[in-house]
């Protein structure tokens, strides 16, 4: 192991809490070598993470190295702090993409400075590398891109930046900690086979850490799964994956989604989405829909501000883009629709339109026969239509507000939109939601960074059925969790659907989540739906080219990887209520 560039020996961290030191990790052994992917999967809480912060010397305060030593190059790197320019040649793309960059510096100007920080750049010959670089992670129209704030991105083209950054540090070896969570299957490929070009050409190793077991297996050359802080087994992939020794190996393994498998040539996809409904009573109807943004070729307002102030130019004529152009759509009541497509696509647009928190260009929308298109989003909040029409955000950790503990967030709508029964307190009305979404009552008052992300991610499901709303809309409510959560809230939701008659728009990246949870499936690409069908039709046998490329490009497990009988369920739970 002396020889790798990169050696773990017997890596232990603590973390310091009001209760006491909690063990994060306990020894920890693992190596790298140049050129080399080295997977690292497992549950949320598992260590990963903490691992990976302790490699690059950005542990947080609380947290300290306690036994083990780490080496890169053949080095010690210092286990207390960071020494300036002893870490050079690692970088690490982090799993929160807007959380990890500046909301009020463009996108561009961050990449600049990562580039300046490592190599004698003047600001143009780092500006037009910035530039090539977001074109390389596939970031369209670049130039325009440059000057955008991480508000005025999707999450996608979010975490793209995110990757541009860490290429801009030329490192030898780049830690990777769920790279591919905001992004579609397409674009998960396209960064992905970016990632294997470089290690290829330029001997980079890579320290993938993900929840995606199909993902690691297709790209990386060693696994290290971990439980509880401990690598619990290593090996080569096709090893751990075919010949799990573990039976929490095969837990995680039975509890991956199945990807869509051949089936026969589909049908046209407007015959099967209305044959798919049509025995339905119609909960949403869409007609038209379109919600147009006025853009500038040299971003939005802000950059407008900051080329004036540069004296770069005036400003570019006004484009238009057509988020969402000109789309039909039918819900019918109990039914559950997913929609996927690409990173920019109009996906969340179409959501926020749905909900009433965005205004229509133009179009209709009806709700059971009332047009709520024309009521201004900012009224919909006292519209009679609010508590039937509720939505969980793909981001968690953003859409709770940090100063509100679970029972505070949960209760909210209620207190500000239901009618508050006198006879049955808000206390016994909140216990109730928690126990239906799994949440323990002990997690209640807690704050939302006291929470891990699948127990986030369950106070917002509670607040979003609070009302029992009719028409729930999921924008990726699975995308940041493991697949042992993720089975857990796709349960959840299975329940909540069959006992209340719940009517879904679950839209999602993860085509396997989708066919599991949805009857019918829409295909959106640049603001308009292009295919669409019964689930289980569409994803085995795609009729658009569009959607065929997106099934193909989903990461699969070989069959013989799961466990299809029913005692992998049970296997599943006992390994983890263990």
């Amino acid at each position: 192991m002396t020889g790798s560039l990169l050696t773990v020996e017997q890596l232990s961290v603590s973390i310091a809490t009001r209760r006491g030191s909690v063990a994060a990790v306990r020894d920890v052994s693992f190596a790298v070598e140049a050129g080399e992917v080295v997977g690292m999967v497992g549950e949320s809480g598992s260590g990963k993470s903490v691992t990976a912060l302790a490699v690059m010397g950005i542990l947080p305060p609380a947290a300290q190295i306690t036994n083990g030593r780490i080496l890169f190059l053949g080095r010690e790197l210092d286990p207390i702090r960071r020494r300036h320019g002893q870490r050079e040649g690692l970088a690490i793309i982090f799993q929160n993409p807007r959380a990890a960059l500046n909301p009020i510096r463009p996108v561009g100007r961050q990449i600049v400075d990562a580039l300046r920080a490592h190599a004698p750049l003047s600001s143009q010959q780092a500006a037009a590398y910035a530039t090539e670089l977001l074109q390389r992670v596939r970031v369209g129209e670049p130039e325009r891109r440059f000057w955008s704030y991480p508000f005025e991105l999707s999450g996608g083209m979010c975490q793209r930046v995110m990757i541009a950054i860490a290429l801009a540090c030329r490192p030898r070896l780049l830690v990777a900690d769920e790279p591919t969570t905001g992004l579609d299957v397409t674009t998960q490929k396209v960064i992905l086979d970016l990632l294997a070009e470089l290690t290829a050409a330029e001997g980079l190793a890579t320290i993938l850490i993900t929840h995606d077991l199909a993902l690691a297996g297709e790209r990386c050359a060693r696994l290290v799964v971990m439980q509880g802080g401990r690598t619990i087994e290593c090996g080569h992939t096709a090893d751990v994956l075919t010949r799990p020794r573990e039976a929490y190996t095969r837990a995680l393994l039975a509890a991956t989604p199945r990807a869509p498998g051949k089936g026969p040539a589909s049908a046209d996809f407007a015959t099967d989405s209305s044959d798919a409904h049509r025995s339905k009573l119609p909960l949403l109807e869409i007609r038209g829909l379109q919600r147009h943004f006025r853009l500038r070729q040299t971003g939005g307002l802000f950059a407008q501000t900051w080329a004036r102030f540069r004296r770069t130019g005036a400003p570019r004529p006004v484009s238009v883009l057509r988020a969402v152009d000109d789309i039909d759509l039918t819900i019918g009541e109990g039914e559950s629709v997913g929609l996927v497509g690409e990173s920019g696509s109009g996906k969340s647009t179409l959501a926020g339109l749905v909900v009433r928190l965005i205004d229509p260009t133009a179009g209709r929308i009806v709700f059971r026969g009332n047009e709520i298109g024309t009521i201004p989003a900012r009224k919909f909040t006292r519209s009679q239509f609010r508590h039937d029409i509720q939505m969980v955000f793909q981001d968690p950790s953003g859409s709770l507000d940090p100063r509100l503990t679970a029972f505070a967030a949960i209760s909210e709508p209620i207190r500000l939109l239901g009618r508050l029964d006198r006879a049955r307190p808000l206390a016994a009305v909140v216990g109730n939601l928690a126990e239906m979404v799994g949440l323990p009552a002990t997690l209640l008052t807690r704050l939302p960074h006291q929470l891990s992300g699948g127990e986030k991610a369950r106070v917002g499901i509670a607040r979003a059925i609070a009302l029992r709303p009719s028409l729930l809309v999921l924008d990726e409510p699975t995308a940041a969790l493991d697949v042992r959560v993720q089975d857990v809230v796709l349960d959840l939701l299975a329940r909540l659907r069959r006992d209340f008659s719940m009517t879904f728009l679950f839209i999602s990246h993860d085509l396997a989540v989708v066919r599991q949870i949805c009857d019918r499936v829409l295909v959106m690409r640049a603001g308009k739906i292009v295919d669409g069908g019964a689930s289980e039709h569409l994803l085995t046998a795609p009729h658009h080219p569009y959607t065929r490329d997106l099934v193909a490009a989903i990461p699969r497990l070989p069959s013989e990887h799961r466990d299809e009988s029913a005692g992998a369920a049970e296997l599943f739970r006992g390994v983890f209520s263990g």
